[in-house]
């Protein structure tokens, strides 16, 4: 039957990147790919690209669970963390000269804002398609070291000025 497979976890994965393609180019220069990838270090680049393969993919086998009391939190910590990471798109943006948006935090914040809404995911689906051991920390840990990848990316863009 394949409704069941429509009650994966990637699901929640679709609006963010649709709201990455529809608004990438709106970003300022610094964000844009030929920037953003000039001579970032092998050690940095490589682990974040094969973490960033893994987060996004791994939800794909991850089953949301309705019954769980973890749905509840995870729902909420997705939600808060999808509207923080479009706010922090929104800022570069629109006001990609304030304080905020030239300030470290600010001008790392489409990075580092993504561990929330990975969270949110890690809570929602934390049990797999396939009867494999798998508890849902694990997913976690991955995103944790991709948004420590990611956001160190973003800090080596951030220090050119």
């Amino acid at each position: 039957m394949i409704l069941p497979y429509f009650q994966n976890c990637f699901l929640l994965l679709l609006p963010i990147l649709l709201w990455n393609v529809i608004f990438m180019k709106s970003l300022p220069n610094q964000f844009q790919k030929d920037v953003f990838w000039h001579n970032i270090p092998m050690y940095i680049k490589f682990p974040e690209n094969v973490l960033r393969i893994v987060v996004f993919a791994f939800p794909l086998l991850m089953k949301f669970s309705f019954s769980e009391s973890s749905l509840r939190i995870g729902l909420g910590l997705y939600i808060f963390g999808v509207c923080l990471y479009f706010w922090s798109w929104i800022m570069q943006m629109y006001y990609p000269k304030s304080l905020w948006s030239k300030s470290i935090w600010g001008f790392t914040a489409p990075a580092y804002t993504t561990i929330i809404w990975f969270m949110g995911i890690g809570l929602i689906g934390s049990s797999l398609f396939f009867h494999i051991p798998y508890h849902y920390p694990i997913y976690m840990i991955i995103c944790v070291l991709f948004v420590i990848f990611h956001t160190a990316h973003a800090y080596i863009v951030y220090s050119r000025g």
